[in-house]
């Protein structure tokens, strides 16, 4: 028998709208402008966080192999196929940003102009797939 917090997984995933909300509306504005830059660089990294979050919640859950980075956790729950091959390479891409996110910002440039293709329905379709997959192998 799984322990799954899907509360946990839910409340993770109800952010996400709101991320992808602002990621559209930065990405309109003047990438010069500060406050867009600042907007759409927390909205990625919120929203970066909140998928290798999910991912940890159902790696320890369904007792999935240990990743090894936050780059693993994406590997691995495509490996256990709660995503799919488009999404995965998005959400590689989107994770990839972290460390200029979060180490590198004193960078201007590491991270303000950083635009994944994509990335708001691929967002919507990561908190899809995931309450499919749950909903899969929970039925079991």
């Amino acid at each position: 028998m799984y322990y799954v917090n899907r509360e946990q997984i839910d409340l993770r995933l109800s952010v996400l709208p709101d991320m992808i909300e602002v990621l559209d509306k930065a990405s309109q504005g003047d990438p010069d402008d500060l406050l867009c830059r600042f907007a759409k660089e927390r909205a990625l990294h919120l929203a970066l966080e909140a998928v290798t979050d999910v991912g940890s919640c159902l790696i320890d859950g369904f007792i999935m192999r240990d990743p090894s980075s936050y780059e693993d956790i994406i590997d691995i729950i495509h490996e256990e196929k709660v995503i799919d091959e488009e999404l995965f390479p998005v959400l590689k891409a989107l994770v990839r940003l972290r460390k200029p996110l979060v180490q590198d910002y004193y960078l201007q440039t590491a991270s303000g102009t950083a635009s994944i293709a994509g990335l708001s329905s691929a967002l919507a379709r990561f908190a899809k797939q995931v309450q499919e997959y749950l909903d899969r192998e929970l039925a079991r």
